[in-house]
């Protein structure tokens, strides 16, 4: 049987159109699960990118220092009388359980009270709780810039006589080892929460 030139013409287009309908189908590859962090996912924020301030010995440091690392930056103050203490002992807890992967966890630890956090004063305090753990400080200045660039709060809350303490943010942010900044921890999520988000961005490593 011999095909008219209109009839192998739409052979031919029948062809073609059963052809891209199958580059249409979807892929039989199921999509890869969104890891499941017990932080708040903040992964490309626009905030929380960069941090320079000096440490207790009065060397500049900055979070490109840290790559290779999974870094929790926390605000507070060394008189803070449960949220910062809590806070960092979990973080020394987690370091701890990860064993020799704790190295890779580095805490830096900024007060927003730098006129009674002296170096001195914030170096004994975290050397209580971690040895490697870092503190930085600034003046008010660079101190109210770099809260601004973590979007965290503080304010000065006058006491008896002359004293104050300090209302902050009760939270910190953790970075993956390639210094993108990935959760904000709120406060008391626990030191069993933590370790598991902390593994989960070591494991991007």
């Amino acid at each position: 049987m011999r095909f008219s030139p209109g009839r192998r013409r739409l052979g031919l287009a029948a062809v073609s159109a059963l052809l891209l309908a199958a580059c249409d189908k979807p892929s039989s590859t199921p999509p890869q699960p969104k890891a499941a962090f017990n932080g708040v996912d903040i992964t490309g924020a626009n905030y929380a990118r960069t941090l320079k301030l000096k440490d207790f010995d009065g060397h500049p440091r900055s979070l490109d220092e840290f790559k290779g690392k999974v870094v929790f930056v926390f605000f507070g103050f060394t008189q803070c009388p449960d949220v910062c203490p809590t806070t960092m002992a979990e973080l020394a807890e987690v370091r701890r359980r990860l064993g020799p992967d704790g190295n890779k966890v580095q805490g830096v630890f900024v007060t927003v009270d730098p006129d009674r956090d002296t170096p001195e004063v914030l170096k004994a305090y975290l050397g209580n709780l971690d040895k490697d753990f870092i503190g930085l400080r600034g003046t008010k200045e660079e101190t109210d810039a770099a809260s601004r660039e973590f979007k965290v709060f503080y304010q000065k809350v006058p006491t008896q006589g002359d004293q104050y303490t300090i209302d902050h943010t009760a939270g910190g942010y953790l970075f993956d080892p390639a210094g993108r900044v990935r959760l904000f921890v709120r406060y008391g999520m626990g030191a069993d929460k933590l370790t598991a988000d902390v593994t989960q961005l070591l494991a991007t490593s």
